[in-house]
């Protein structure tokens, strides 16, 4: 008799290791996350916004943030979730273990009844080896002739910058600034306002349009100088053309139709004074 009980026993047992087994099972397999991050590149400095979600919420239980190198670990964080199953986690891109450039991953691991994981890289630029470049860009303004525009530029190199326009006399109000954009990056120019500029009827300062491939975005100028401004552009990894807008680009009595006015004015002069001369 003990001999059937053990034997019932061990059968209850192990059908209520299976059931065990069998219901962590299906409960890890029905729990699911995600992970992302706003960006897909980041330099030194930057602020990394980590975001997800998981199916299926269990009060108490957090997501486990990690952010690996090459199988190393440079950063760790737990994070509640919210009710709606969305989790979300900031971090800076500084530090001793942010010195190396290189594809980055995040890791979300959410424990419940079981590991489920997501992953998603990101590449990541130190800065000592995030290359800025600043020089004169000589711009070509068809017959109105030429101007320098310094500028500065990281994550990407700057092709040539153009007036837009055909001829002196039907230029357009801006100038095209052609880029090779390797990686998200940024540009700073110094425009001089002798040459361009954005002006209001009574003179004062107004706004630039800046087009990046046709579309309109934002930029940010920095403190105003009595000879040029000086301006910020945001641009995306493969952004080809940044065309900036403003009132005029060479003033329409800039140096040469002044020279031509000139010209113009003083073989009148001499014409008439010939004429009255010789009528005398």
């Amino acid at each position: 008799m003990s001999i059937e009980i053990f034997v019932d026993s061990r059968i209850f047992y192990s059908l209520a290791l299976l059931l065990v087994i069998s219901t962590g099972t299906v409960f890890a397999e029905g729990f699911s996350v995600l992970v992302e991050t706003d960006n897909n590149n980041y330099d030194e400095g930057d602020t990394i916004v980590i975001s997800g979600e998981v199916s299926t919420p269990i009060p108490g239980v957090d997501v486990v943030i990690q952010i690996f190198r090459e199988g190393t670990m440079v950063a760790i964080a737990q994070k509640p979730i919210a009710q709606d199953g969305t989790f979300s986690h900031t971090i800076l891109a500084e530090g001793p273990l942010w010195k190396k450039s290189g594809t980055y991953s995040v890791r979300a691991s959410y424990e419940a009844g079981g590991i489920t994981i997501s992953e998603t890289p990101f590449t990541y630029s130190s800065k000592s080896e995030v290359s800025e470049t600043t020089t004169n860009f000589e711009v070509d303004a068809g017959n109105g002739g030429t101007f320098d525009v310094k500028y500065t530029i990281k994550g990407g190199t700057v092709k040539n910058m153009v007036v837009d326009c055909e001829n002196y006399e039907t230029c357009a109000y801006s100038v095209i600034v052609q880029i090779d954009a390797t990686d998200e990056g940024k540009i700073t120019l110094e425009l001089p306002r002798e040459f361009i500029g954005a002006e209001k009827q009574d003179g004062k300062d107004d706004t630039f349009i800046i087009l990046i491939d046709g579309i309109e975005v934002a930029y940010e100028e920095s403190v105003v100088h009595s000879e040029f401004r000086v301006i910020t552009i945001e641009f995306q990894q493969e952004d080809s053309d940044i065309e900036i807008i403003g009132t005029y680009v060479i003033p329409e009595f800039g140096t040469i139709a002044m020279m031509v006015l000139i010209v113009g004015i003083m073989a009148t002069v001499l014409a008439t004074r010939n004429k009255f001369q010789i009528g005398v």
